[in-house]
């Protein structure tokens, strides 16, 4: 369950003994995402692929590496490209590129390769198809092509799995009048509460309890069934908390990214969560409201907060960080608590932090190694 969640799929050349774990059990697999979020599951031969749908399209569910827009829509294409191609055909990038242009400029869309910028965009979408195992580089890289077009090719061929990338829709695209349409919920009202509930849990690092304002008889009472499904069927720890549920992975495991990372970047929003609280219970910072708990901080106070830890415990972050301005410092550790649901910038100025933080506390100690 974990891997199909966490995976874009999972893939018999790949992981055999996986896929035949999963195979083994599909139709318990498949009747209960089809029952709680209302996921479908693809199984065939080469791979078995949960089709998953976010209740809300987050700033971090992008492809790391992605920059620019372009490089989404050069992703799109270069899968358009693929369509026409069968597993093992082999082709140049010189080719592909050329047909690509010659579409999207058909379409009134702006794309050149003499431009420096769109080549670069390409290699970043060529470098994520071969990432997801649906191309494939023989000869070449398209770093060297992005660099100088006129000197460098690449030599692809195609993979198995190039044509189940996409998702697939219940019906055609055109039908569909808004992008909340696109998240195929049933009519039917507890039906359909049910769905946006566990599609949350499953997608989103956190999910506050302001969100089922609306909902907030329903959503009490399936706090227990909810934190009951989840550790049954992805061993995940619930626990209930004022600001709503949380949920642990008791071990690190490599199908899923937890909180906090292996990055030093963790490291400090741990610290700086610490430090929120401990003001907190000094008196020093007060809460929005007693019904939120949420926490607004300015700019200039994250800053002076992160200058204090820098000089408090510089001495043990990695090189990076124990150089930064306080002002990158800002952005980089409130950058890292938006990507995991802890607050969100209101606007330039003032930034929001949610209660969860208050959950997480650290500090450094000192270990003794026996030799």
């Amino acid at each position: 369950m974990n891997a199909l969640l966490n995976r874009p799929w999972i893939e018999r050349d790949q992981d055999p003994q996986l896929y035949h774990w999963t195979r083994e059990q599909y139709l318990e697999i498949r009747d209960w995402f089809a029952n709680y979020p209302g996921y479908s599951v693809i199984m065939n031969r080469k791979l078995i692929k949960l089709e998953k749908i976010p209740v809300e399209a987050k700033c971090w569910m992008g492809f790391e590496g992605f920059k620019e827009p372009i490089d989404y829509a050069l992703f799109t294409y270069g899968l358009w490209y693929l369509e026409d191609k069968s597993a093992g055909d082999q082709f140049i990038l010189t080719a592909m590129v050329r047909e690509i242009k010659e579409f999207m400029n058909g379409q009134g869309l702006d794309v050149d390769w003499k431009n420096y910028f769109h080549r670069l965009s390409m290699a970043r979408a060529l470098k994520k198809l071969k990432s997801l195992n649906v191309l494939r580089s023989l000869d070449g890289q398209e770093a060297d092509w992005a660099a100088d077009a006129q000197n460098h090719d690449v030599l692809y061929e195609c993979a198995p799995c190039a044509s189940y990338v996409l998702r697939t829709f219940r019906r055609e695209l055109p039908s569909y009048g808004s992008m909340e349409e696109l998240s195929d919920l049933p009519e039917e009202a507890d039906k359909k509460k049910r769905q946006i509930l566990y599609r949350r849990y499953l997608l989103e690092p956190f999910v506050g309890m302001n969100l089922w304002e609306q909902d907030l008889f329903y959503f009490h009472g399936q706090k227990n069934n909810i934190i009951g499904q989840l550790d049954k069927m992805f061993g995940w720890s619930g626990t209930k908390y004022r600001e709503g549920l949380l949920f642990f992975y008791p071990e690190l495991v490599g199908d899923m990214e937890l909180f906090p990372t292996l990055s030093a970047i963790s490291d400090l929003v741990l610290l700086f969560c610490g430090k929120i609280r401990t003001l907190y219970e000094l008196g020093e910072i007060k809460t929005e409201s007693v019904s939120s708990g949420n926490i607004r901080l300015t700019r200039g106070r994250i800053e002076q907060i992160l200058l204090d830890l820098q000089g408090e415990y510089g001495a043990r972050w990695t090189k990076e960080y124990r150089g930064m301005k306080s002002s990158q410092l800002a952005e980089a550790v409130c950058e890292h608590m938006e990507q995991w649901e802890f607050g969100r910038w209101q606007d330039d100025m003032f930034f929001e932090l949610y209660p969860v933080g208050g959950r997480y506390h650290t500090q450094y100690g000192e270990v003794e190694i026996e030799e």
